[in-house]
């Protein structure tokens, strides 16, 4: 089956294996050998299926343009499923309309799956958070150091991340995302990094002990992910299927940050309860987001749901 995905940007041409920024999206399409083509611009070949992924600040896609070169449309979801009720009415409206629209639609986690068929969707289907760590090494030593997912704004929910890590009594570091507050650099414990592209920021994860990542906003879930592929126990919510396959001793309720204190407690000071974390998240990291283990759930989608071209 051939492929497409679409987004704003795509530029009609498949990424390279070696590719330095390869973000899940980048992963779907090495994982399927498709081109992220543009949304404006219509490729010249033809494809059994499109993957649209709508951009957050313009909802407004034709989908009936996508289908000139498309047989099936799909939509994927971009960002937590509740975004785009932060759009004005029109464009809430015309969002709705797109995934009505669409043949099928994607989503990222198993606990978005009855959010959009209460919308009205009739065939939604999770497509699975990749990692494709080609030339990457799984990290061989262990530190004193905790990281933090995400900064101090809502969307991250780093304060209760960094209320929970400051538990372990170790240094912490912060990655420096989009929404970074001018003023973060001034919290006295916290050693930002800066932005780093994929690889580097695979690279620079390797050397952390504990993962905190207390974000309520769920979507793609690479942090957990990216934490998985190197065994590194990492805290956080239920809801997120990449935190809760691939950590399942260190997930807690969304606001239970008394019990989030209680694992970081414990992965502190009981080495056999941490062993046994890291040696768990590495075995569902590969269960569940190699590439292998991937393409399988997908064909097996296919499988059940009996496509046809």
């Amino acid at each position: 089956m051939k492929v497409a995905f679409f987004s704003e940007s795509g530029q009609n041409k498949k990424y390279p294996r070696n590719f330095p920024n390869s973000r899940t999206e980048v992963g779907w399409c090495l994982a399927l050998d498709a081109p992220m083509c543009a949304l404006n611009v219509l490729p010249d070949e033809h494809f059994d299926l499109g993957i649209v992924i709508v951009p957050k600040a313009n909802p407004n896609v034709n989908l009936d343009f996508i289908r000139n070169r498309c047989d099936k449309v799909a939509v994927m979801q971009e960002g937590p499923h509740w975004y785009f009720q932060d759009y004005d009415i029109e464009k809430q409206f015309n969002f709705y309309n797109t995934l009505m629209d669409a043949d099928w639609v994607y989503c990222h986690n198993t606990s978005d799956v009855k959010y959009y068929k209460g919308l009205g969707c009739k065939d939604v289907r999770v497509m699975r958070s990749l990692m494709i760590p080609e030339g990457l090494q799984r990290r061989s030593e262990w530190s004193g150091v905790t990281i933090i997912g995400g900064n101090f704004v809502n969307w991250y929910g780093g304060f209760d991340s960094y209320m929970v890590a400051r538990e372990i009594g170790d240094p912490i570091v912060a990655p420096s995302m989009g929404r970074k507050q001018d003023n973060e650099d001034a919290i006295p414990d916290i050693q930002y990094l800066p932005y780093l592209f994929w690889r580097e920021w695979i690279d620079n994860l390797s050397q952390y002990n504990i993962g905190v990542h207390l974000m309520r906003t769920h979507a793609a879930g690479t942090f957990a992910m990216n934490c998985g592929f190197h065994g590194i126990p990492c805290i956080g919510y239920y809801g997120l299927d990449t935190q809760e396959f691939i950590h399942p001793l260190t997930s807690v309720n969304i606001g239970d940050l008394e019990k989030a204190k209680e694992i970081a407690v414990r992965l502190r000071d009981d080495i056999d309860f941490y062993d046994k974390c890291s040696k768990t998240s590495i075995k569902y990291f590969k269960s569940f987001y190699t590439e292998k283990a991937w393409k399988e759930n997908w064909n097996n989608q296919f499988k059940s749901n009996n496509y046809n071209r």
